[in-house]
């Protein structure tokens, strides 16, 4: 009886949890009946549950006729993570301790090791004994560690990049760094490039070196990423349109 009980009861507290996760993902209140067909429960459950955590202080108000709604700046405990959750969690850390440059490879690791330290007991086996795995890849060659891009990017300043293209030639140019893309098989970085007064795409196996400027990008970080990826649109608007004339 007493395992019955504390099932329950984590079942419930799960509840909880997701309800709050709902609100504060929501910009405005939320129905008893779109939460509770989100939970697969009853709206009566769903008002029970409401209370439950108003009366723990869980700032959230009803509005009659409307939905509810979870105040602003509202934190809940960290690292609450359903199954599902935890799993993704997991998968995504393994996906990067193999495929990331050697200091995100460690940062994936050692996240983990943090997860494992601090979940409930019963959550511990989705750690240890994931159910997910990824495939081994053989790790990209690269005259540039990423880490440098990175923080680059976070920094946002400029970059000298020097490359070498598809046909084995050499360029020096001055980029603004804005993504690095990450694929099985590499990274390519997403920048403008002042030397073509474009967006470009620099595959980081290519690079021969690359050093990061003093001088700052001058562009908004927000409003550059959106004309980039206006420009993305417009190309792939015209690969497709190509694709149909062709077809």
């Amino acid at each position: 009886m007493a395992a019955s009980n504390r099932s329950i009861a984590l079942r419930k507290a799960e509840r909880l949890f997701e309800i709050v996760q709902l609100l504060r993902r929501e910009n405005g209140p939320m129905s008893a009946q779109s939460i509770a067909q989100e939970l697969g429960s009853s709206k009566r459950s769903v008002y029970r549950d409401v209370a439950a955590l108003m009366a723990q202080d869980v700032p959230i108000r009803g509005e009659a006729g409307v939905g509810y709604v979870l105040e602003k700046g509202f934190d809940m405990p960290p690292l609450m993570l359903t199954s599902d959750e935890l799993d993704a969690v997991v998968l995504g850390a393994h996906w990067v301790a193999s495929r990331g440059e050697p200091d995100l490879a460690k940062a994936a690791l050692n996240l983990l090791a943090k997860i494992e330290a601090v979940v409930p007991e019963r959550l511990r086996g989705h750690v240890l004994e994931p159910v997910t795995s990824v495939a081994p890849v053989v790790p990209a060659s690269e005259g540039v560690n990423s880490s440098v891009l990175r923080n680059a990017i976070r920094m946002r300043r400029k970059m000298t990049l020097h490359y070498e293209d598809d046909n084995g030639a050499r360029t020096s140019r001055v980029i603004w760094p804005i993504l690095l893309g990450y694929r099985d098989t590499g990274r390519i970085l997403a920048a403008w490039c002042e030397l073509r007064a474009g967006f470009r795409y620099f595959r980081t196996d290519r690079m021969i070196s690359a050093d990061t400027l003093k001088q700052r990008i001058p562009e908004n970080a927000l409003a550059l990423r959106a004309r980039w990826r206006a420009a993305m649109d417009q190309e792939r608007a015209s690969y497709e349109k190509q694709l149909r004339e062709d077809g």
